[in-house]
């Protein structure tokens, strides 16, 4: 998903709305809750140390999001900015693996014994060879 359709689908009373501490502070956000939004902002690109204190480097984390999704740079969240956060992040989720699972899909498939020509060799020379085989990829 685009920055331009995450514009398009949220909402807009989300881009009016200019969140401050107050409005915060009605997310109810405790310091598990905070160590979330830190996780799915640098989950979406926006690194960010995960303490579960909003401190400067969070806030102008929390800043530089709201800057990409056009929502007022404040450094705060508001509920709709917090809804919209972990709407992101599961979004980001859910793209991250299902091209993942692609590029798994694009190679071949890796079996296991089968397929090759197994030499069996009996005694120490078979066990000796066996081992270095398995250490070297032979068999």
């Amino acid at each position: 998903m685009t920055d331009r359709d995450l514009l398009a689908s949220a909402d807009p009373a989300t881009f009016v709305h200019e969140a401050t501490q107050e409005t915060e502070d009605l997310v109810g956000l405790d310091k598990g809750k905070r160590r979330d939004v830190q996780r799915r902002l640098t989950r979406l690109g926006f690194d960010t140390k995960v303490n579960g204190r909003f401190d400067k480097s969070t806030r102008a984390v929390i800043t530089r999001w709201q800057a990409a999704r056009g929502y007022p740079k404040t450094g705060f969240l508001n509920v709709l900015q917090h809804q919209a956060l972990l709407a992101d992040s599961v979004s980001a989720t859910r793209a991250s693996f299902s091209s993942s699972d692609k590029s798994n899909d694009d190679r071949p498939a890796r079996r296991r014994g089968g397929g090759g020509v197994h030499h069996h060799r009996s005694g120490p020379s078979g066990l000796i060879g066996g081992v270095v085989g398995g250490l070297f990829g032979r068999r």
